[in-house]
């Protein structure tokens, strides 16, 4: 592993996560339809699914890191259907606009693209952690990623991290009572399911884990 691999996220690895997205969240169609099912629409498996298809036939070429996450959100919020498509189309499009024209990321560029990430998801949905939302496993994966930029992990390292926390965050929703949207209806009878944002939210952050230790190996 070089240092300058180690060290940056570079766009074809950008790319690679997009595309390892996309294919995750085609194998988990059925299950992400299973989660949705008791406290949702039963259809966030199949929206997912046809949104990141339709992001792989927008996907710009080039290098530009920016341009690419930007076409993932616009692609998203176009094909998503219900509360899902504005919201990780907000998570990419106030992420990406600091990155207009980069063709790598250091640490401290990708943390910010998580926070204002976050930061864009909780203003758009008027949400916060604890919510039982996509939330619980975006805030603490990008709390775990900046924590270990600063502690000089690589970068392979520091996505393993926030990758691992999205799937605790992922994980502690189920015994939480849902306070947004359709699950919020349930009231108590939400409880004791998984959410099944946290979790499309977790399998998009473990597929950037992955793209990024295949790239470094």
């Amino acid at each position: 592993m070089t240092d300058t691999l180690a060290g940056a996220v570079t766009a074809p690895m950008v790319r690679a996560w997009i595309e390892k997205s996309a294919k995750v969240l085609a194998d988990n169609r059925a299950h992400l339809t299973e989660l949705d099912s008791p406290i949702g629409d039963s259809d966030h498996g199949n929206n997912m699914d046809r949104g990141f298809k339709a992001v792989l036939e927008k996907l710009p070429q080039g290098d530009d890191i920016g341009a690419m996450l930007k076409s993932v959100a616009m692609s998203l919020i176009s094909k998503v259907g219900g509360a899902a498509g504005p919201l990780y189309g907000t998570m990419f499009l106030d992420g990406a606009k600091p990155l207009a024209g980069k063709t790598s990321l250091t640490g401290e560029e990708l943390a910010r693209f998580f926070d204002d990430a976050v930061a864009g998801v909780m203003k758009r949905g008027r949400s916060d952690v604890g919510m039982k939302t996509m939330l619980d496993a975006l805030a603490p994966a990008a709390k775990a990623f900046r924590e270990e930029i600063a502690n000089g992990s690589d970068m392979p390292a520091a996505l393993k991290a926030a990758a691992k926390a999205a799937e605790q965050g992922m994980e502690a929703t189920i015994p939480m009572q849902a306070q947004r949207g359709r699950a919020s209806y349930l009231g108590e009878r939400s409880i004791g399911h998984q959410d099944p944002g946290a979790t499309s939210s977790y399998l998009i952050l473990q597929a950037f884990s992955d793209a990024v230790e295949e790239a470094v190996q």
